[in-house]
């Protein structure tokens, strides 16, 4: 069931403020709230003193954010845990770190909700607020989500360059820009790691996604993400 959404006037900052505010009490997903809870009172060894989060995570970042990072879901034990995007896993270890070395975070680690790190001209976010399992939310989960994506999307206004970590991150960015009326090619792009998308208004780069999966076999290298974070801000600063 889709809740209304009130946006605040006053800027984007204090719009998605209140965009996050309402975000977090989110629990139209009957499967994704008993699993985020089941999560968070579980724990795992490694985190069992941590008071876990263990509710639907907001975007984070820069509020005049140039360029949009896209990933697809909490990890049940990272952001599902410390309440902010790719904070306190493995992917985002490899994430921030790239944004550090591009210049668009103030350090290359994000351990916690209050480690100090603070983001330049970026804003992350994903189109599944809770943590699903096995990192699979379904058809239905990703339409129950997709009306706070479109909101926080419609805020994020000076955005020129979306940054897609995946697939499913690539498609539910199309959707998001059909949904709204943008003027896209078909068929859609097929998704390549690299490959640069460029419509009217946006252009889109594509990466694989920061997963174990991914880093661990080679598939994405660290100069593989560094190249698409030089991409996209080369394609932010010439827009």
């Amino acid at each position: 069931m889709e809740q209304r959404i009130e946006l605040l006037t006053g800027g984007a900052a204090t719009s998605l403020k209140a965009l996050s505010r309402a975000l977090i009490d989110c629990d139209a997903c009957l499967r994704l709230v008993a699993w985020r809870h089941e999560v968070a009172e579980t724990k795992r060894a490694a985190f069992k003193d941590d008071e876990y989060w263990g509710r639907p995570v907001p975007g984070f970042g820069d509020p005049d954010a140039l360029i949009a990072v896209i990933g697809l879901a909490p990890a049940a034990h990272g952001a599902n845990r410390t309440g902010r995007m790719f904070t306190g896993d493995r992917s985002g270890d490899w994430l921030y770190r790239a944004l550090f070395t591009a210049g668009l975070a103030n350090q290359p680690t994000s351990t916690d909700i209050d480690d100090g790190l603070a983001l330049r001209d970026v804003w992350i976010t994903a189109p599944v607020r809770c943590a699903p399992p096995q990192n699979k939310p379904t058809p239905d989960e990703r339409a129950n989500c997709s009306h706070w994506f479109d909101a926080e999307l419609a805020l994020l206004d000076r955005v020129e360059v979306y940054v897609v970590l995946g697939q499913i991150g690539y498609h539910a960015l199309w959707a998001h820009l059909a949904r709204t009326g943008s003027d896209l090619p078909v068929p859609r792009p097929k998704f390549e790691h690299g490959s640069v998308v460029a419509l009217d208004d946006v252009s889109i780069v594509m990466s694989y996604h920061v997963s174990q999966q991914n880093t661990f076999t080679g598939m994405l290298t660290e100069p593989m993400l560094d190249e698409v974070f030089a991409t996209a801000l080369g394609l932010a600063r010439t827009e």
